[in-house]
């Protein structure tokens, strides 16, 4: 697995695997246990949809901030970098801003979840 191809992603100048989970980050993130990764997976799993749903139903800049930030940081835990730097990108919206681009936001965090959770379907079925 270290040997996947990285890209270079258009903001940070961070290189980050080219699958939807950096399974080396999983792996040192769980020391090698598969049965953790399994854990970690699913929960994420489930947990990102209901950030996704508290994203949806965020009434406040405060609340939009704090599913955004909780998405990022499960993201971030099994290496979901697209979905993490979606989320990012999300809480960092307020005000007129997150009137203008949360129906953007939200779109392009449920297409890096769908691509997430499409990849750790197949994970899962082969472990």
């Amino acid at each position: 697995m270290a040997s996947e191809r990285a890209i270079q992603e258009p903001d940070g100048g961070r290189k980050f695997p080219s699958k939807p989970v950096d399974l080396v980050h999983l792996s040192r993130y769980t020391l090698g246990e598969r049965a953790l990764e399994r854990e970690v997976l699913e929960l994420f799993c489930s947990q990102s949809v209901l950030y996704l749903e508290q994203l949806r139903a965020a009434m406040s800049d405060r609340a939009w901030k704090e599913a955004a930030h909780s998405l990022k940081g499960s993201s971030r835990a099994i290496g979901a970098w697209r979905t993490a730097q979606a989320a990012e990108r999300a809480e960092a919206l307020h005000g007129d801003g997150l009137a203008q681009f949360r129906a953007a936001r939200i779109g392009e965090i449920e297409a890096s979840l769908r691509e997430a959770e499409a990849y750790i379907a197949i994970l899962l079925k082969d472990r």
